[in-house]
């Protein structure tokens, strides 16, 4: 048993609301996802298996659509629209990413989704929601994280460099995970005896309320917080996190210790290393064991707590400067000492402790006639486990069966054009 077995969702595909299909499949529900008789857009998205342009090689499509069925569909025309209307009656979510205004002008609008289906939970995701002076606007994941102001807390200490925009759909991504959220918490309230209901989500106003501290030092206080390397942005520039190893390699040094216990630790850990002989600041590394808990307010008002922090960050730096980066990362972690090294993806893919957990998931490629590894469950419940049910569906798979299983017939459609 699944989280979510027994839920169907139709997916209309859509890379703005892949990941939340996704999210939803691998916790066990059966989702749908309708194409385009021609395949949908990202199926042309690089890179490509074997480096081989192909709608059925591609990466971002394989990734996306995990645990899916796919059926091929044009349901812009009288009989596709019909056909997709018995499938969206028959389940309990819709899932869309389309314009504000194109499922309407489809014969699809609000009160044949929502109104003459009472169970229905519709979900929409737009960029700036249906309504408003901005509802018609385009915009891509670029610029998403750009006018929610992600990016201008994302970047480096040097601000005559640009901002950064994080990588991997991150403008789509946060939207899709409140989609989910709000879907999840709407079919909890309509097993309760609660009708279905129509979810609105905007990307703008899930990136804006996802710029971690930006968009409230702002509202509240009227501050501009600055763009960091590696850490936090602040209304001030902080010390450094990032440094390199003797290596080359860059390690995260994470937040200094707070309590005395944790002083305590850091001390032994650096002495174990023979450390403290060369760093002349190991005095202050003492002083803090000597303070239960270190008011950070007090830095750079108080000299004596302003010293025991530096001194725990330099100790870090130091120590990072005599040690290969995978050894400070070990080293540290077995003393408590919260720190990272920096991985590229796949380095982070192939850690031991993410294999130990089985986030490695090896599948049955078909197009390759080999297993291909997969990224695995992010969480563990044992109960109701999260899993990789299939590989991503190649166009057309299951049209046939899912029409036929909805009583729809396929060979009528195939006349009209409505699927091939």
């Amino acid at each position: 048993m699944t989280a979510l077995s027994g839920i169907r969702v139709i997916e209309l595909a859509n890379e703005r609301c892949a990941l939340a299909g996704k999210l939803l499949a691998d916790m066990g529900a059966d989702v749908i996802v309708i194409e385009p008789l021609a395949g949908a857009v990202s199926r042309g998205y690089a890179p490509f298996a074997e480096d081989i342009p192909d709608p059925e090689r591609s990466l971002h499509w394989w990734h996306y659509n995990t645990s899916k069925r796919g059926v091929a569909l044009d349901w812009t025309v009288p009989e596709g629209r019909d056909a997709l209307k018995m499938l969206i009656g028959g389940a309990d979510l819709l899932l869309e990413a389309e314009d504000p205004g194109v499922l309407a002008a489809a014969g699809l609008g609000d009160a044949t989704l929502s109104g003459a289906m009472e169970r229905l939970i519709h979900v929409s995701i737009t960029p700036f929601g249906p309504l408003g002076p901005r509802s018609m606007e385009q915009a891509t994941d670029l610029t998403i994280l750009a006018s929610g102001g992600v990016t201008m807390a994302c970047g480096y200490d040097d601000h005559d460099l640009p901002p950064i925009r994080p990588m991997g759909d991150h403008g789509y991504a946060m939207g899709e995970h409140f989609a989910v959220q709000a879907a999840l918490t709407a079919l909890i309230f309509r097993e309760a005896g609660g009708e279905g209901q129509k979810i609105d989500v905007s990307l703008n106003a899930a990136a804006n309320v996802t710029t971690e501290l930006s968009s409230y030092n702002w509202l509240v206080a009227g501050i501009t917080l600055q763009r960091q390397t590696g850490r936090h942005a602040s209304p001030y520039i902080s010390m450094p996190t990032q440094y390199r190893c003797k290596d080359g390699r860059y390690v995260n040094t994470g937040l200094p210790p707070r309590t005395g216990k944790q002083y305590e630790l850091m001390l032994q850990w650096f002495r174990g290393h023979g450390f403290d002989k060369d760093f002349p600041e190991t005095v202050f590394l003492e002083m803090g064991t000597k303070h239960p808990v270190l008011d950070l307010a007090k830095i750079g008002v108080d000299d004596e707590v302003t010293a025991i922090f530096s001194a725990a960050r330099e100790a870090l730096a130091y120590a990072s400067s005599q040690m290969t980066a995978y050894e400070f990362f070990e080293s540290a972690q077995k003393a408590n000492i919260p720190v990272g090294i920096i991985y590229s993806p796949d380095e982070a893919f192939e850690d031991p402790h993410y294999k130990s957990r089985g986030f490695q998931v090896e599948m049955d490629q078909p197009q390759l006639g080999r297993k291909v590894r997969y990224l695995g469950a992010p969480y563990a419940l044992p109960a109701s486990p999260w899993q990789l049910s299939r590989v991503a569906p190649m166009l057309g798979e299951h049209t046939d069966e899912v029409l036929a299983a909805a009583g729809i017939d396929a060979e009528e459609l195939r006349r009209s054009g409505a699927i091939i």
